[in-house]
């Protein structure tokens, strides 16, 4: 979908507006995960919106010529997307619009409408905001970025990586929460041209095995269950822009229930004192059950996201 130049290309146009994420390494998570691994923690929820996806959504708008920003940009997001798409927008004076399911996280609505973007709630479901987003962008003649099926997106994505390779000592292993993908393509697009070594692993939600579904059976599942607070995972699809890259590529991809998502956020707190989405935490959860196949590795986790609802802070911490 992309290739490292497209990744070096979206460093440059992000760069004089992003400073670097920190990359850190807390003894605290050795000894919580156990089996001799080394955990250094990507903290993407330093980023301006709390979230990676500012990097794509920066990259979205900017790479985009001045023909397509006036016509304004329109998303479809749970909240991080969107957030990262109208940032862009404010910066640059382009109109945006985002479009959010039903009942979405309030407070990621509520930053996006703070960007100054249109907020419009339509869809049960993220899948059916992608529709109706896909459609009001033709009504309205307006320039779509999708979440995952856009190389200008997955480019910016990929910054992330370049961030980290650069940043920690050489790592055996990165687990990345799974949405749509951009993420997980951006990291196996940097491994490939930075370091070859490093084997990317993808988490989801047991709740919305769509992802993990398509890359066990080698087939593109589309219209599955979303059973899951964790927004940034809550896809019920794989994307056809991602799903090859991430068969071919992945070293191996586990689901975790929201329970153990839940038990993550309290250890990162507690350890890290950050606060992380659900998305954010998935990475510390599946490396608990990845451990005893990572042992004595140096493994990368990424909190994505910081974005998480005061409702499922209480739970969490309840």
């Amino acid at each position: 979908m992309i290739t490292f130049d497209d990744v070096l290309a979206a460093e440059a146009r992000i760069r004089p507006h992003l400073a670097p994420t920190p990359m850190r390494h807390y003894p605290r998570l050795d000894a919580l995960v156990g089996h001799g691994i080394e955990v250094w923690v990507k903290h993407e929820n330093h980023h301006p919106t709390q979230s990676f996806k500012i990097r794509n959504g920066l990259n979205a708008v900017l790479g985009r010529d001045e023909a397509a920003r006036r016509r304004g940009m329109i998303a479809a997001s749970t909240g991080n997307h969107g957030q990262g798409v109208a940032y862009a927008g404010r910066l640059t004076d382009t109109p945006v619009a985002i479009c959010v399911p039903e009942g979405n996280n309030p407070e990621k609505n509520a930053a996006i409408r703070a960007l100054g973007a249109e907020l419009i709630e339509v869809g049960v479901h993220y899948d059916g905001t992608i529709a109706a987003c896909a459609a009001l962008a033709v009504e309205r003649g307006m320039t779509l970025a999708h979440s995952t099926n856009d190389p200008l997106v997955v480019a910016g994505a990929g910054t992330m990586t370049l961030e980290i390779v650069a940043q920690a000592p050489p790592l055996d292993a990165l687990v990345i929460a799974l949405g749509g993908g951009s993420q997980a393509v951006g990291a196996l697009t940097v491994a490939a041209a930075r370091h070859p070594a490093l084997r990317v692993y993808a988490v989801g939600a047991a709740g919305a095995p769509a992802q993990y579904e398509s890359w066990r059976r080698g087939e593109r599942l589309t219209g599955q269950p979303v059973e899951t607070f964790a927004e940034g995972i809550a896809t019920g699809a794989a994307y056809v822009e991602t799903f090859d890259a991430l068969r071919a590529g992945l070293a191996g991809f586990v689901t975790v229930p929201d329970d153990a998502i839940y038990a993550a956020i309290r250890d990162l707190i507690r350890i890290t004192q950050n606060l992380p989405e659900g998305a954010g935490a998935a990475g510390l959860a599946a490396l608990k059950d990845l451990a005893p196949q990572l042992a004595g590795q140096r493994v990368g986790i990424v909190m994505c996201g910081g974005n998480l609802a005061e409702r499922d802070l209480r739970k969490a911490l309840g």
